[in-house]
């Protein structure tokens, strides 16, 4: 029965509906991707001998639409999409597209680069994948331009871009901050749809943010640790790695804001706190693989240097968060 309401969740929301500043559920316009819920910025799970684990991958994909998400993110910083050569972030790619196809779900693709001519490039490559609804775009690192010239490079992308972009707010990685109005003035450009928004904290620019979104922009934040006090305040859903476990729940808390029922989105919101803030004890994603590989769900927990594989004591964190959370809420 659970699995069957999941089911239903994520085919409805992969019709193209909305959550207004009030709680309303609309229609999104024609060729807007489902911006609301939760989506899984799904891993790259490897094979013992170090390839790409596609099977697994195609088996995660469906697991998480199952238990309720709208959508996968494929080529995320979840995904490791920096450590993947060309022709492995294309297979995630048409894992990911064939997955979606199949059961009518969200695709958005990690896309981009630091030098907009670049970025183009990049973009333009999605043309091979039509069910690719969204880009998720980051702000230019390292370069560090202004305000203005990040506007500028979005604004460029938005005009060349074959699908809508999301602009991946991340400044603890980009080293470039952005403020509610740089943020509002992005949202309001023809073809940039929403935000992941990941400053690291509920920060007073998320609070301006959301009390005047442009119209049609949403908000999706990547702190997954702060996704019930997001929600709250009026975001669409989140891009969470954390909800690779416990997805049902992840997708209950979304509905049980969405439907004003504050007194279960509170506990259930805690408890999921807790149990993103284990996950991400140790760098993403290794804690989340660990534990994906504990529950038999993916051959390895490897992840590809620089990054190392999660400590014994971390992945036995998140278990035990997981056993506490199914005992305190029972499908």
């Amino acid at each position: 029965m659970a699995q069957d309401t999941a089911r239903g969740t994520a085919q409805d929301t992969a019709r193209g509906t909305t959550q207004d500043t009030t709680g309303n559920i609309t229609e999104d316009p024609a060729g807007t991707p489902p911006l609301h819920g939760i989506h899984i910025p799904l891993v790259t799970p490897y094979a013992p001998t170090g390839e790409i684990a596609a099977g697994a991958l195609e088996a995660l994909a469906h697991e998480v639409l199952d238990a309720g998400a709208t959508g996968i993110v494929a080529l995320g910083t979840t995904g490791e999409a920096a450590c993947l050569d060309e022709a492995e972030r294309d297979l995630v790619t048409d894992v990911c597209a064939r997955v979606c196809r199949e059961r009518g779900a969200a695709l958005t693709v990690g896309a981009g680069a630091a030098g907009t001519r670049a970025a183009e490039v990049s973009l333009a490559r999605l043309t091979r994948w039509p069910q690719v609804g969204a880009a998720l775009v980051t702000v230019p690192s390292f370069v560090r331009p202004s305000a203005a010239g990040v506007a500028a490079h979005f604004e460029r992308l938005a005009g060349v871009s074959p699908v809508p972009l999301i602009v991946y707010h991340v400044p603890h990685r980009t080293g470039q901050p952005l403020d509610a109005g740089a943020l509002r003035a992005l949202g309001s450009l023809s073809g940039v749809v929403g935000v992941k928004y990941s400053s690291g904290g509920l920060d007073q620019d998320a609070v301006e943010l959301l009390g005047d979104l442009p119209a049609g922009f949403h908000v999706l934040t990547g702190d997954d640790v702060y996704l019930s006090p997001m929600l709250a305040l009026g975001a669409s859903g989140g891009i969470l790695a954390s909800a690779h476990l416990a997805t049902e729940r992840f997708a209950e808390l979304a509905a049980a804001w969405r439907a004003g029922d504050a007194v279960r989105a509170r506990a259930l919101g805690h408890a999921l706190a807790g149990l993103a803030a284990a996950v991400f004890a140790e760098p993403n994603p290794a804690v989340v693989k660990g534990v994906l590989h504990a529950q038999g769900r993916i051959p390895t927990p490897d992840v590809r240097l620089p990054l190392l594989p999660a400590s014994k004591a971390a992945v036995a964190a998140v278990l035990e968060r997981l056993a506490a959370l199914r005992e305190a809420f029972p499908a």
